[in-house]
């Protein structure tokens, strides 16, 4: 499975355990990582860590770090701090995001998974400059939205950049698939059971990340994590197709609706297997 991955890695502590899953997953061929959101520079080398952890030489790019219309919300990275302490790398070509996703796109069109864990600003871009890019994908996967379920707070991916995500739906790949906090809700795992659990030599920069992430959380939400395997092991959740659109765009906080359709072009995740997903993604370690 040919996979690129957009993420924020570095604030919420679940992209990286995302990202130990990729390139810990034999299934997934890992072609390239992309940064969005904040000091872009400082998360692409956190994703390097694990890279270099899992002692493969995977493509990352920095992105975007403002949202298209909105202030910036997610500036700080603050698991930037365990760096110092990692071999990583050090130079990055900065903004180069978008071109090296159309590109990859490109070159191999109907192959490739979208993965989409973070604000939605890099893929927002890529499909304004290239049209064509949504329908040359194998299928978009997005850790976003909440939909059947009502919080005035909404969904940090969507909220980071509701304009980006509005221009998202709105695209017509040929699948597009969302997994909000309807379902990642409920995969959580305590400090004490990560502490207990995460002993692989890759988990092991996740642990040292995570201490910024512990400072004010006493758990680990695996909203990413389930994202990801969501897309080696079916079984994991169940859909319902309909159509999602991010309104009102122009508000605090934007808010991800569905219209239930068995016609409709988006599949929204409504259940979890929740034991079946922790017996999945730790199976690859």
């Amino acid at each position: 499975m040919k996979v690129l991955l957009d993420t924020d890695i570095g604030s919420d502590i679940d992209d990286a355990v995302c990202l130990a899953y990729l390139l810990a997953q034999p299934k997934c061929e890992l072609l390239g990582i992309t940064t969005v959101s904040g000091n872009t520079i400082d998360r692409a080398k956190l994703a390097s860590v694990l890279c270099k952890a899992a002692h493969q030489d995977i493509p990352i790019y920095p992105g975007t770090r403002n949202p298209l219309v909105v202030a910036e919300r997610q500036p700080y990275v603050p698991q930037a701090s365990s760096l110092s302490r990692w071999d990583h790398l050090e130079n990055f070509e900065e903004y180069a995001a978008v071109d090296f996703l159309r590109r990859t796109i490109r070159e191999t069109p109907g192959e490739i998974t979208l993965l989409t864990i973070g604000p939605l600003t890099n893929i927002a871009l890529l499909f304004s400059i290239d049209p064509d890019i949504p329908r040359m994908l194998k299928g978009i996967v997005m850790m976003a939205g909440l939909f059947f379920k009502a919080d005035p707070r909404g969904e940090w991916n969507i909220w980071c950049d509701p304009h980006a995500a509005s221009i998202v739906y709105q695209a017509k790949p040929k699948s597009l698939r969302s997994l909000g906090l309807d379902v990642t809700t409920q995969c959580v795992m305590s400090h004490d059971q990560v502490k207990r659990r995460f002993f692989h030599p890759l988990l092991l920069p996740v642990v040292d990340f995570a201490g910024a992430w512990f400072e004010h959380s006493r758990d680990i939400t695996f909203h990413d994590p389930l994202t990801a395997v969501s897309i080696f092991d079916d079984n994991v959740c169940k859909y319902i197709k309909g159509t999602v659109e991010v309104v009102p765009v122009s508000t605090d906080p934007a808010a991800t609706i569905f219209h239930k359709d068995p016609h409709g072009r988006h599949q929204v995740a409504s259940e979890v297997n929740v034991p079946l997903f922790f017996d999945s993604y730790f199976s690859v370690f």
